[in-house]
């Protein structure tokens, strides 16, 4: 028995095909929607509550209108005037006020008091409105007479103002706008916009028609330089404590029945 091997045939394998590359996807920006002629736009969002916060208080509105200091700077005047009803009641009833004499024989009777009195509250109205600062100015010469009472007005009102320049320096516009009335500081704020606002300030301090207490702290908030401020001050304010002190002061003492 014969044995035949037969030749096995090969196994033929599939070629592989090569792996096809992933497609790539373009993505496209979307493209802003155009506004067409005639159409309506959606209104702007609001505005956040409680944006015009004043710090330590509430929004808005009611928050500024119960800011302490703004509460305090509209009361003052009213306190000021309180108090000065005040001591001229007492004043009647003591007799201090019955006659000129009697008023300096008072000042008198206090010493060195008296005078470190005056200038402390004279200062104090300059920096803080309480008391009505022309009130003071007047009541200088008719308190320490002439020489004495303008040299005591102009030691306490310099004072005062070279202390607003310092406060505004330090603390900004924030705290002005709080003390007084802004549309009163807007309108004295245009001033600073003028190449010459250091000639105008000085012409204001100079002539008694502006709020010195306010100017000073305006004045505090730009670019015036320390040394050209109290120039201005110390060789300006003179002038409106003489002709507005001794002015009004000599006419009360002339008409009034002392």
């Amino acid at each position: 028995m014969s044995t035949t091997t037969g030749t096995i045939p090969a196994v033929r394998t599939a070629p592989t095909r090569p792996a096809t590359p992933a497609r790539r996807v373009a993505v496209r920006p979307i493209p802003a929607p155009v506004a067409r002629p005639g159409s309506v736009q959606a209104p702007a969002a609001p505005a956040r509550p409680g944006a015009d916060r004043i710090p330590g208080t509430g929004g808005g509105e009611a928050g500024i209108r119960r800011d302490p200091l703004r509460i305090a700077a509209r009361l003052s005047p009213l306190l000021g005037l309180g108090l000065s009803i005040a001591l001229v009641v007492w004043g009647l009833d003591t007799g201090v006020l019955r006659s000129l004499t009697n008023l300096q024989a008072f000042i008198d009777s206090l010493g060195a008091w008296g005078p470190l009195a005056f200038f402390v509250v004279s200062a104090a109205s300059v920096v803080f409105p309480i008391v009505p600062g022309g009130l003071l100015v007047i009541a200088g010469p008719v308190l320490f007479g002439a020489v004495e009472g303008t040299v005591l007005n102009y030691l306490a009102v310099c004072s005062g103002s070279l202390l607003n320049f310092l406060i505004a320096r330090h603390v900004g516009l924030g705290l002005i706008e709080r003390m007084f009335r802004p549309r009163t500081v807007e309108r004295f704020l245009g001033w600073t916009r003028s190449a010459h606002f250091t000639r105008a300030f000085a012409l204001a301090i100079a002539l008694p028609v502006a709020p010195d207490d306010l100017l000073c702290y305006i004045a505090g908030t730009t670019r015036m330089k320390w040394r050209t401020y109290v120039a201005i001050i110390l060789l300006c304010k003179p002038w409106a404590l003489i002709a507005y002190g001794l002015g009004v002061s000599a006419l009360l003492l002339r008409f009034l029945p002392w």
